[in-house]
């Protein structure tokens, strides 16, 4: 993924359950097109998921304690809303949501099922990842704890039938603080409303050349009017800036040639 992204590892190399669980033991959850809860063996299932169009198979329970409660989150890649549960889980929505290799992003659309130790055991991956090379990431999201012993036997189980299906399965880590702090303020204008008025030729003009993000603003006109759209831009892959710098207006924004950014849902 793209540097600004939310780090993800894969589960190799952590301790805990899950070994010895073949794929051609495990079934897999999911909602069907008709909106009815399927369960099939996995290497049958394989076949007929459509994984970025499946419904949330499982919703995020609410926990006394927590600061931030389950919620939704409207996705500029796919125009449509992404749950999440957790802090963790909302950072690396958004991040993954401004990538510009992420083409899809669905939140707990499949539930594995497997027997283990004389019970059942069942785990669904926090979000599935479309990329833009065809490939699939199933990812969860522990926090900046880490994933739990149980997490990663559990992980182990679902990385395995990933693999058989031609995808992969990740933890995502907790963003960099200033890249966070970037994508949260910028994830304001990533809806398409805030680019109406200044072309994306126009745009892209005034920051053909590296340009502090204050200058190019006042280029295109009244920066009270024009800054959501650079702001927009650079949340969608129009104009680019190190994500690794606190954003400001001495921030130094450069236009992305067209064709090397994705197409945002409008």
């Amino acid at each position: 993924m793209g540097a600004r992204a939310a780090c993800l590892r894969g589960a190799t190399g952590f301790g805990g359950g899950g070994r010895g669980v073949h794929p051609r033991h495990v079934d897999v959850r999911f909602v069907g097109p008709d909106r009815v809860m399927l369960q099939r063996p996995w290497r049958a299932a394989i076949v007929e998921l459509r994984l970025m169009e499946c419904a949330m198979v499982r919703g995020f329970p609410l926990r006394r304690g927590r600061r931030l409660a389950p919620g939704w989150w409207w996705s500029a890649t796919t125009g449509r809303l992404v749950g999440y549960g957790s802090a963790a889980m909302r950072d690396a929505v958004m991040m993954l949501d401004q990538d510009p290799q992420v083409v899809g992003l669905v939140s707990r659309p499949v539930e594995f099922v497997w027997e283990e130790r004389g019970r059942i055991v069942t785990h669904a991956p926090d979000l599935a990842v479309g990329m833009g090379d065809g490939g699939i990431r199933l990812v969860d999201c522990p926090g900046s704890g880490g994933p739990s012993a149980r997490l990663v036997g559990r992980a182990r189980v679902v990385g395995a039938c990933a693999r058989e299906a031609g995808w992969e399965h990740r933890f995502a880590d907790s963003a960099d603080p200033v890249a966070l702090a970037n994508g949260r303020w910028l994830s304001v204008y990533r809806h398409p409303r805030c680019s109406v008025g200044i072309p994306a030729a126009r745009l892209r003009g005034a920051f053909a050349r590296p340009t502090a993000l204050g200058e190019g603003a006042l280029r295109l006109g009244d920066p009270i009017a024009t800054l959501p759209a650079v702001y927009h831009g650079l949340w969608n892959g129009l104009l680019s800036m190190s994500w690794g710098c606190p954003l400001s207006e001495e921030t130094l924004v450069t236009a992305v040639p067209a064709g090397r950014r994705k197409q945002p849902k409008r």
